[in-house]
């Protein structure tokens, strides 16, 4: 008895959670469309304020955060732009409207840095782990999988034998596919995870040779550059990286981590 009254009040709150589930989704489709409605009229700071209040109300996507990172270029905050631009990229790596904003945004920032040269090893694995979005690979895995098993299922079933030996071979090869597009889209998280990176936010900064204000200046950087983030000594400072090889040490609050 105790488990059938259970079971009905876990399908009385499934049917009372999917309307505000769904109710939730339709609002914050309806106040995207209006954010964007903003954007299309000119009126770039309401677009700003529109989109960043559904990122307030915990929703995310590659395409809120491409747009309001064109909102913020139209307004002409490249900072912003900058890293809502890299926030996209980070959930939708392969998309080539997102790649080419940040290259037009980072055209109008002061400091040019050339990336110093990569191992093409390296280079061809980035690429290729970072053609699709995770949550795509998620899905691919997840259709694959049930390729698999349906194909499994039929081999336990099928009488012929050449019938049996195809279902069984063909499971094995979806199973493996879906297995090597899981490791893709670990292999990308994990990346993403372990190249942290910040966007500079102070007009000009002095970037130091270790973490305090009475040292000498390794150089100076402006607003707008990407900087990778080696780590944090406790003390209020970072220690980066610049795509050219160069290190230093920056306050916190000159940076917003990506």
């Amino acid at each position: 008895m105790k488990f059938n009254q259970i079971k009905l009040m876990f399908c009385f709150l499934a049917m009372m959670l999917v309307p505000v589930l769904v109710f939730a989704a339709n609002s914050q489709q309806e106040q995207f469309e209006k954010a964007n409605k903003l954007y299309d009229n000119g009126r770039y700071k309401q677009a700003i304020d529109a989109y960043n209040q559904i990122l307030g109300a915990g929703y995310q996507s590659a395409a809120l955060y491409f747009n309001l990172g064109n909102a913020y270029y139209k307004d002409g905050e490249m900072p912003e732009a900058l890293l809502n631009y890299e926030k996209a990229h980070r959930l939708a790596p392969g998309d080539d409207d997102i790649n080419f904003n940040i290259r037009l945004a980072n055209s109008k920032t002061v400091d040019k840095i050339d990336e110093a040269p990569e191992f093409f090893l390296s280079k061809w694995w980035k690429g290729f782990i970072l053609q699709h979005a995770a949550d795509s690979l998620a899905t691919t895995a997840i259709i694959l999988s049930l390729i698999g098993s349906a194909l499994l299922i039929w081999y336990f079933f099928a009488l012929a034998g050449g019938v049996k030996k195809f279902a069984f071979f063909s499971s094995l090869i979806f199973f493996f596919l879906a297995i090597c597009t899981v490791v893709i889209a670990a292999s990308q998280v994990s990346y993403f995870e372990n190249n942290k990176q910040a966007i500079v936010f102070t007009s000009t900064v002095d970037v130091k040779t270790s973490p305090a204000e009475r040292v000498s200046t390794a150089f100076v950087l402006h607003d707008g550059t990407k900087v990778n983030v080696l780590g944090n000594n406790g003390g209020g400072w970072l220690k980066i990286r610049l795509a050219n090889g160069n290190e230093g040490w920056i306050k916190t609050g000159d940076v917003r981590e990506i």
